[in-house]
């Protein structure tokens, strides 16, 4: 795994699945990591979900890193100018921001394929409205530390399978409009050095699913179900491998699969194996 030492970076929605998986991957790789949410020992897990905030930041640095845990509802900007601030006092600097946190299961993890009329509007403020501006308003703050510094990463969390419907109207248009945000941010900090991605995992183990299942990361495999699933290092490692890229300006507005990445630049997920990019029918196809 590339060495990210000196790497300062924020990882938001970050106390567990993806959020956790990525900023455990930065910790390994010896970077300082920002990590933030909702869930905390003292105020508990948002939606009784498991994992905190702290639980994360103490596994960061338990892996070589530096975790910093910061309590922030990133739906609040008077919260997110203050964790600025603090990152501003602590270094002066942020080199990667991986957007992660959203709304989307505020009413529930129900994600079923179902026509769109039967689905409940309240997932559009929790999915469409917050799902993307979560991302926005942390990018807002953080773009001038990095156009004054030449340089920077955001990371945006998404979902894509190319021209594929999810079956779910409203989780399609959150994460269509992240994909199109991605574009459109990348085109105005290109002039300025900084790149802007997005990443797009499979369907994760992360402790959600496992406990849906009744299992754990032990023995999942024991669950025919999951047999095309990925664990939240995953994308966590196509993070790192992205950073430390020299040449990632190249790519810089384009979203990626995270299996395409792993492909790429050759790491694995945690048992070794390298799982193909995630298709919704299943098959994968070249490109």
């Amino acid at each position: 795994m590339p060495s990210l030492q000196g790497t300062v970076a924020l990882v938001t929605g970050a106390s567990r699945g993806a959020g956790k998986g990525i900023a455990l991957a930065l910790g390994e790789a010896g970077a300082t990591v920002y990590v933030t949410g909702r869930s905390t020992r003292s105020r508990g897990a948002t939606g009784g979900y498991p994992g905190t905030i702290e639980d994360t930041a103490e596994a960061v640095t338990a892996r070589g890193g530096v975790g910093i845990p910061v309590r922030v509802d990133h739906d609040v900007e008077p919260d997110v100018e203050a964790l600025f601030s603090r990152i501003e006092a602590d270094h002066g600097r942020l080199d990667l921001l991986v957007n992660n946190a959203w709304g989307g299961h505020d009413h529930g993890t129900d994600l079923a394929a179902r026509p769109f009329w039967e689905i409940s509007p309240a997932l559009w403020d929790d999915m469409v409205t917050r799902g993307a501006r979560l991302g926005l308003i942390t990018s807002r703050h953080a773009a001038p530390m990095m156009v004054a510094r030449g340089r920077g990463l955001i990371v945006n969390t998404t979902f894509w399978d190319r021209d594929r419907y999810t079956g779910n109207l409203y989780y399609d248009l959150a994460k269509s409009a992240i994909n199109r945000m991605t574009f459109t941010m990348a085109q105005d900090l290109k002039p300025h050095g900084v790149a802007v991605v997005a990443v797009s995992p499979g369907w994760m183990r992360t402790e959600l699913m496992l406990r849906t299942f009744h299992t754990d990361e032990t023995h999942w495999r024991e669950v025919p179900a999951l047999a095309r699933t990925e664990s939240p290092w995953y994308v966590g490692r196509a993070v790192v491998a992205l950073a430390a890229d020299p040449r990632l300006m190249e790519k810089s507005g384009r979203v990626f699969r995270v299996g395409d990445l792993a492909r790429e630049y050759g790491f694995t997920d945690i048992d070794g194996q390298q799982p193909p990019p995630f298709l919704i029918d299943g098959e994968e196809t070249s490109g």
